[in-house]
């Protein structure tokens, strides 16, 4: 399981650009992120090196952020590999709430971040279908 940082922004021109030049200013490490907008706000959904560090910087410069858990597990680098993980899930009735991809060092893996309705029968479910669910130290290799 992962933390994932929420940072609620106005859909605004330059808004997600000063969010991430506050982390860069910050010494923080994007591993992956996600952008859910509506015609007022948006969530940029981010997976950093640094949790603690990044969000202070940010409410720092007056964003407001959210911690949350997301599953990231990999899924095989192949047609319909994200499909396979996706059964799993399915199988055991747990929904979905959202999903992105990023981009590992592993040849043949992709990665995926979860957010699902019931994180830990989630990781029973993956755990039990011997998936490979990344830690904090795995994500900081990345």
């Amino acid at each position: 399981m992962a933390i994932q940082i929420s940072v609620f922004i106005e859909n605004k021109e330059g808004r997600i650009r000063k969010a991430i030049d506050t982390l860069a200013k910050a010494g923080i490490n994007i591993r992956a992120l996600s952008v859910a907008d509506t015609s007022k706000y948006g969530i940029l959904r981010l997976i950093v090196s640094d949790n603690e560090k990044a969000t202070k910087a940010l409410e720092k410069d007056g964003f407001i952020v959210k911690e949350n858990e997301v599953i990231v597990v990999t899924v095989p680098d192949e047609p319909n590999g994200l499909n396979s993980t996706l059964t799993v899930l399915d199988d055991a009735d747990i929904n979905i709430e959202y999903i992105y991809a990023f981009v590992g060092n592993e040849p043949g893996e992709a990665i995926v971040a979860i957010k699902v309705e019931d994180t830990q029968k989630a990781i029973e479910v993956f755990e039990k279908n011997n998936a490979k669910i990344l830690k904090k130290e795995d994500i900081e290799k990345i």
